[in-house]
């Protein structure tokens, strides 16, 4: 795994500077502290850390093609490139090494932008064909490698694989967006192609772009060339199926275990993680390396059943122990992540790299099951108010609901069953706002509530909500599969992605995500919802394949998720430090709030009186990341 930053002159072929190429490069050593490299030339300079995986002795980037007019910086893992590499050879390209990226300069060379179509595996590069002067950028289907990339005022093109090493460069606009900030308060991150600077931008998934400078007015412009389609295709029986998931995952489990350096696996305890360590198991003789994190309190603890699952293949199991109260990573985790991100199992995910990396190099996870196979709660719920939706249209069921939505109590230190207020607010909305409502971090009220007169302006009508319009188009007519979809395009590579990846670079070690291969991707969207969400129980086809292999007790228990106990640290030990975040300078000079409104959401979380538990988190997140980044930039977009 790797890291990449470049420079690119637009308008003409100034000389770069290449002390502040290699400081951008050095901003991500992190990212690959086992060797670095620079290329510059008229007009162009990249960089490249790399952490060493494959081929340890060369591989060494940039890497160039045979007559060094092709040069390539890359991050990321191409699982397949053995079976590439052959195709090339037979096609008279010559190679001079063993290691994936090589295949990346000659693949141009032969199908041109087309080469990533034949790539599977996990991977974010920058190409430059000095013969054709273009720059050829591209993006994994899936999402698990960023990059970042700004078009400065200046006439240039910088990118980086992380926002702190573009904002090395000085031209680089850091004036923060409003309509950033407003996606970020209802989704609890900043969805591709946003980030929270205005001049910034993220290369979407499953995306590339040629930037052309042989033209009169060289431009980025990025191209899809991949989306999942979920296209129904009833199985032979539900047996073959399971057999056939099996088969799939097995496949793309032994693809991802081919390394030259330690290898593992996160082993949580539930149903994804698990499963991949069972198929690991299978594919070798020597003991798998397992790491897992336990929690001091039984309500977030799940390392019985990680223990469970150690025991059952004999894995080499190593446990950390995450204090519960394990809330000094704050500042930290402001750095991490460079723009603000508000998923507090952040903490956890940083303490399980942290512990892993100290046995493996890189590690297997069990990320993309629940997005894959309906294992959230949320999917079930809103596949319950569908069925309501159903019963009535739109012109009654919308001030029916409405009405008796905003009579409702918010109770929320009732019982859940109780809590209904949410579900008739839900119940009065279409599909989509509905289940944009059940999913924001902040619903529509109470993000109202915070903005400051000035950040309304300035966001001169905008919704969050358009997120999701923009995707619609390509999306399915099914109503589970549309919810499943809208993840893949937005909360799957802007939250669950990148907080492992973040987490894991900045230990410098690789996380492998088996059940994001694309093509078992690909295979499950095609599997009817029916056999992923039946009788309100989520991840059933799943759940039914891995049972010779996995406990019953540990497939059907209630899913238990990667925790922390923030809504009571905000009763406790952080309720000054809440206060005094929210209320203070940082927040005030932004502009952005409503500064009464955040006291007042302080004080009824303090008191009990209401669950403000995720808010406060991602006003925390917020103001650590205007202390330490974005005060001034705040001003300007307010």
């Amino acid at each position: 795994m790797c890291g990449i930053v470049g420079i690119l002159d637009l308008q003409r072929r100034r000389p770069v500077d290449e002390r502040l190429l290699i400081a951008m490069n050095d901003a991500q050593r992190h990212r690959g502290p086992d060797q670095h490299g620079v290329h510059v030339e008229a007009g162009l300079g990249l960089g490249h850390r790399r952490l060493s995986i494959i081929d340890l002795g060369s591989g060494r980037q940039p890497l160039y093609n045979e007559d060094g007019s092709v040069v390539v910086v890359y991050n990321g893992e191409i699982y397949n490139f053995s079976d590439v590499r052959d195709e090339l050879r037979a096609a008279g390209h010559r190679f001079e090494t063993d290691c994936d990226t090589e295949i990346i300069v000659h693949g141009w060379e032969e199908w041109g932008a087309a080469c990533v179509e034949r790539f599977r595996g996990m991977f974010a590069f920058a190409l430059w064909d000095r013969g054709r002067r273009q720059l050829f950028l591209a993006r994994d289907r899936i999402g698990k490698k960023p990059l970042y990339y700004s078009v400065t005022k200046t006439g240039l093109l910088v990118f980086a694989s992380e926002l702190k090493a573009l904002l090395v460069h000085p031209d680089v606009d850091r004036e923060l967006d409003p309509q950033a900030v407003e996606d970020y308060f209802t989704f609890g991150y900043i969805p591709d192609p946003r980030s929270i600077y205005r001049g910034v931008r993220k290369l979407e998934a499953g995306h590339f772009a040629i930037v052309d400078c042989g033209r009169e007015r060289p431009a980025l412009e990025p191209r899809p060339y991949w989306d999942l389609q979920f296209v129904p295709a009833a199985p032979a029986s539900e047996a073959a199926a399971a057999e056939e998931l099996i088969a799939r995952l097995e496949e793309a489990v032994r693809l991802r275990m081919i390394a030259d350096v330690p290898l593992g696996a996160f082993l949580s305890g539930g149903v994804d993680s698990s499963a991949i360590v069972a198929l690991m198991a299978r594919s070798r003789e020597e003991p798998v390396t397992t790491c897992s994190i336990s929690f001091s309190d039984p309500q977030f603890d799940e390392s019985a059943y990680a223990r469970e699952v150690a025991e059952r293949y004999r894995t080499r199991h190593y446990v950390d122990e995450c204090g519960v109260d394990d809330f000094d990573l704050l500042d930290t985790l402001v750095d991490v992540y460079d723009e603000p991100f508000a998923d507090s199992s952040a903490i956890p995910t940083y303490r399980v790299c942290e512990a892993a990396r100290r046995h493996v190099t890189v590690a297997l996870s069990g990320d993309g099951g629940d997005e894959g196979f309906a294992g959230y709660r949320r999917y079930r719920w809103h596949m319950r108010e569908e069925a309501v939706r159903g019963l009535l249209p739109q012109a009654l069921r919308g001030p029916l609901f409405g009405a008796l939505g905003s009579v409702y109590p918010k109770w929320d230190w009732m019982p859940p069953f109780l809590r209904a207020k949410s579900t008739l607010q839900a119940l009065a909305r279409s599909s989509i706002d509905a289940y944009l409502h059940n999913f924001s971090l902040l619903p529509d009220g109470p993000r109202d509530a915070i903005r400051s007169a000035a950040f309304r302006r300035a966001l001169g009508g905008y919704h969050a909500r358009e997120v999701f319009l923009r995707h619609l188009p390509n999306a399915p007519a099914d109503p589970l599969a549309l919810v499943q979809y809208l993840d893949f395009k937005t909360y799957l590579p802007g939250d669950i992605l990148v907080k492992v990846d973040r987490a894991s670079m900045v230990h410098s070690l690789e996380v492998r995500v088996p059940l994001l291969d694309h093509r078992f991707v690909e295979w499950h969207a095609s599997l009817p919802s029916s056999l992923k969400l039946r009788d309100m129980q989520g991840k059933y086809l799943l759940k039914k394949a891995l049972e010779p292999h996995l406990s019953q007790d540990l497939l059907y228990r209630r899913k238990m998720g990667f925790a922390v106990p923030v809504g009571r640290w905000f009763r406790g030990p952080l309720r000054e430090r809440v206060k005094a975040a929210l209320t203070g300078e940082a927040m005030g000079d932004a502009g952005l709030f409503d500064m009464g409104q955040l006291a007042r959401m302080a004080d009824e979380h303090a008191s009990g009186q209401r669950d403000h538990a995720a808010a406060l988190w991602a006003l925390l997140m917020f103001e650590g990341f205007l202390r330490r980044h974005g005060a001034i930039a705040a001003r300007k977009a307010a």
